[in-house]
């Protein structure tokens, strides 16, 4: 499935890539889309980072890859987005550290 199948091409389609399983075109790397990055030079990447750990139990490195080059193997997202359009998160007062261990944010528990 290419992320520009229904001609929606803006911003919102793009970070809609976030925490989606997807696929690199050209080397099959895959994991999961943890971030999204809009550069001064018109590029758009994804942090590609695959499931699970490493053989030593470490988090493994991801790749940035340009969105272009992405295949969604699957269209559900691993865990809920945040809201970047309305709320604290949109206006930058909450973030990573005022999320609880269980992945939700605290102000929602």
């Amino acid at each position: 499935m290419s992320i520009f199948s229904n001609n929606k091409c803006s911003i919102e389609k793009h970070l809609e890539l976030l925490g989606l399983d997807v696929k690199d075109k050209v080397s099959d790397f895959r994991g999961i889309v943890q971030s999204v990055c809009f550069d001064l030079f018109g590029c758009i990447q994804a942090d590609v980072r695959p499931k699970g750990l490493d053989k030593e139990g470490k988090i493994q490195t991801g790749w940035w890859l340009d969105i272009n080059r992405l295949i969604i193997v699957n269209p559900k997202p691993v865990m809920d987005r945040p809201n970047y359009k309305y709320g604290d998160v949109s206006e930058g007062k909450q973030g990573a550290a005022d999320k609880s261990t269980n992945g939700r944010y605290a102000a929602n528990e």
